[in-house]
């Protein structure tokens, strides 16, 4: 279970326990924030960019495919979000003495990381009820 939890002596911050792990979540200034760490809709975007990364290092090692080194970019579009539309660009720099063939199936890997299938292919249910 993921706790999120109001620091009280801020204007907006929560923090996020994951397991042993927390993580601070605010807006910023111009929303009422004091930008004490990344925005839920941040939050979610990096998700899809960290499990791209994670997934190449999974395949990379148990393919032997001489992958040294990744990073992620994720670039959002929500101007037509209220729509129903999200658009997330996803750039990656892949770093090691890769072949073209190599590249091409690590982006192939990437495109069917977890949670980008979660995104574009599972129908997400969300109840909210009180304590």
């Amino acid at each position: 279970t993921i706790q999120v939890v109001r620091d009280r002596a801020r204007k907006m911050k929560h923090v996020v326990h994951v397991r042993q792990h927390t993580l601070a979540v605010d807006e910023p200034d111009a929303n009422g924030g004091e930008d004490l760490g990344p925005t839920p809709h941040e939050v979610y975007d990096s998700a899809l960019g960290a499990c791209k990364a994670l997934t190449l290092v999974w395949y990379a090692r148990r393919k032997n495919i001489p992958l040294e080194d990744v990073q992620v970019s994720v670039e959002r579009d929500d101007s037509e979000e209220r729509a129903g539309v999200y658009r997330l660009k996803v750039v990656l720099a892949l770093g090691g003495p890769l072949s073209d063939e190599q590249r091409q199936e690590l982006l192939r890997v990437a495109e069917k990381c977890p949670v980008h299938k979660l995104m574009t292919q599972a129908r997400t249910e969300v109840t909210t009820a009180l304590a």
